[in-house]
């Protein structure tokens, strides 16, 4: 998902933007580590104790709260956010030896909000990013189980209609049920499978899901 760029930053030719914007964590060690909640939140801060304590704590990286604040003065972001999530996604990508939302194993990842003290039910999650239209069939050959591919495309695609373009969960609820009652089906279980949505949001928005996994 692309940042937005602040002109300003590009105005400031003399001034090089050494901020650490994004921290590493995964292969036995971590950039930040358990004392850092101020700047990578309960979450990141945690992750990267537990690697560096040789847990074994799947693989990602935190961006840090600055970045939220920059966002928040002006409206914005800087292009080393972008550079630096590039980055960490390479090395993510070369730990793995997977391609995120490509080839016969796509990488997915999650996507969690964290702040640095607990707020149970406040953060917001999109799991699942990497699914797309192709991405889904190689899950699917993979697990040799269509429809937990299929499941899984339709979480993404309601996790990211809401959290970021804010439709509301109700309305793909109401498409959803709409589905079990055209098919008389009284548990989700019952769906067998859950064809191609194309990224598609509810017919109440003209909004679509974007089909790069960048």
């Amino acid at each position: 998902m692309a940042t937005i760029t602040l002109p300003e930053a590009e105005m400031q030719e003399g001034k090089k933007n050494t901020t650490k914007y994004v921290y590493f964590f995964g292969g036995g060690k971590a950039d930040g580590n358990g004392k850092m909640k101020d700047d990578l939140g309960g979450k990141g801060a945690g992750l990267a104790e537990m690697t560096n304590a040789g847990l074994p704590v799947p693989p990602g990286f935190t961006i840090q709260t600055e970045a939220c604040r920059e966002y928040m003065r002006i409206g914005g972001v800087s292009k080393e956010v972008d550079r630096q999530m590039e980055e960490a996604l390479a090395k993510l990508e070369a730990l793995q030896g997977q391609k995120l939302g490509t080839g016969e194993n796509p990488l997915l990842v999650s996507v969690r909000s964290g702040a640095k003290f607990s707020m149970p039910g406040m953060m917001d999650t999109i799991l699942n990013l990497g699914l797309n239209d192709k991405s889904v069939e190689s899950l699917a050959k993979r697990s040799n189980n269509p429809r937990f591919a299929a499941d899984s495309y339709r979480r993404l695609i309601q996790m990211f209609g809401n959290v970021v373009l804010e439709i509301p969960k109700s309305a793909f609820d109401e498409v959803f049920d709409a589905k079990k009652k055209q098919r008389k089906a009284k548990l989700d279980t019952e769906l067998r499978s859950i064809r191609k949505s194309s990224r598609s949001t509810p017919s109440a928005t003209s909004r679509r899901i974007p089909t790069s996994n960048w």
